[in-house]
């Protein structure tokens, strides 16, 4: 049996026509999922995730400054809302639907592939992935791409679904029985490895938070009677919930951002007093003579 050079490449045989069928057929299967997980936030469940979400990134954005802000995906959630940097981009690989689109309207729409984000290298001070790492087909890729296109010290925001929560373990049962409770595509992602991911790339993680503890009900009854489980998983499994929120800082080795040396008036003003006062070497011979 001819095993072939196992230095070759798997796509060497490819001609540019097969190539691009399976690039077209890989995007078609993207975009699939992503209404999928569209629809699915249009349930009693999925709006209650995306109140808690619209809520975390209104209360984050609002303090982080610059010039540049870019949203990946996800027209949902407008997670720049509340920022105030005077380009706010939200890049989408297909048109949202109309109720997104009346979201966005404060933002200019990109579309494009998630893994080639066609922005200049450090041009953003801003990028927030809500659920685009779980859709995309390489999210470390996908990363790498947020760290290329931020500036040093720019911020970056994720937000994902816990596997290691009661979510998280109805979509694995779920899975096996053949009905899942979230869309069959897309995979969730730990918490640890988006960090190791964010570490590799020279990230620094500032903060975070878990959220939704209510149980994986479908119905929105069952949603407000289990409403007082919020507060007792904040307070008592908070590791448990079933979206996380991470927020980290783009650092440059051997570089760091100084301010000016501010100075009041009253304080250059005493320094000018105090250097008058000492005088001259003349003077100062002529008082000990």
């Amino acid at each position: 049996m001819n095993l072939g050079d196992p230095l070759r490449p798997k796509d060497a045989d490819q001609t540019p026509g097969d190539a691009a069928a399976s690039s077209a057929q890989a995007w078609a299967l993207d975009v699939q999922t992503g209404r999928d997980l569209v629809r699915w936030f249009d349930s009693p469940a999925g709006r209650y995730v995306l109140a808690w979400e619209q809520a975390q990134f209104d209360e984050r954005v609002v303090d982080i400054f610059g010039f540049h802000a870019l949203q990946v995906g996800f027209g949902q959630i407008d997670a720049l809302r509340t920022n105030r940097m005077p380009l706010r981009v939200h890049a989408a690989e297909w048109v949202p639907e109309a109720s997104a689109a009346d979201a966005l309207a404060e933002q200019t729409l990109v579309l494009t592939e998630f893994e080639e984000l066609p922005f200049a290298t450090q041009s953003l001070d801003l990028v927030v992935l809500p659920h685009a790492l779980e859709l995309s087909p390489d999210p470390h890729h996908l990363l790498r791409e947020a760290e290329r296109v931020l500036a040093p010290e720019g911020k970056l925001i994720v937000s994902c679904f816990n596997p290691y929560s009661l979510w998280g373990a109805r979509q694995f049962a779920g899975r096996v029985l053949g009905k899942p409770f979230l869309p069959r595509a897309g995979q969730f992602i730990s918490l640890s490895r988006v960090k190791d991911w964010l570490k590799l790339l020279d990230f620094e993680v500032e903060g975070g938070k878990f959220g939704c503890y209510r149980p994986a009900c479908r119905a929105q009854p069952w949603l407000d009677r289990t409403r007082f489980m919020d507060a007792a998983g904040d307070r008592w499994w908070p590791v448990l919930g079933a979206v996380y929120l991470l927020q980290a800082v783009k650092r440059v080795r051997g570089m760091r951002l100084i301010g000016p040396a501010w100075k009041t008036r009253r304080q250059r003003a005493a320094g000018l007093a105090s250097a008058a006062q000492r005088g001259t070497p003349k003077e100062t011979l002529r008082k000990t003579a």
